[in-house]
């Protein structure tokens, strides 16, 4: 089983985008793919859940969800939103990660 954390600011981030385009019932896909400086980079997108995905965090309005390969490098990890005057955005804070690249984009596992 896959755990993911979904701060509060975070969650509600990814809800502001799902409404814009238009997503009544959104599934955040969050993915590993290879690239990045350190060799594997985080990935999202909205999409519906598939046989075989697990269902790493859920409520009310957010569920988020994991393939099978990415769920051992994914369990763990905390999202984030940020807004702030040097950075802004999405934050992925992975306990699994050995090595992760300055900008924090990419980690390896």
């Amino acid at each position: 089983m896959v755990v993911v954390d979904v701060t509060p600011s975070a969650r509600d981030e990814v809800l502001k985008i799902a409404t814009k385009q238009g997503q009544s019932e959104p599934a955040l896909r969050l993915f590993v793919q290879g690239g990045g400086c350190s060799g594997l980079t985080y990935g999202m997108t909205f999409d519906k859940q598939e046989t075989g995905d697990e269902v790493a965090y859920h409520d009310a309005k957010l569920t988020v969800v994991v393939d099978r390969a990415s769920a051992p490098l994914l369990d763990g990890v905390r999202v984030d939103y940020l807004l702030g005057l040097e950075a802004s955005g999405f934050k992925i804070y992975n306990p699994n990660a050995k090595e992760t690249c300055s900008c924090g984009k990419s980690f390896s596992a």
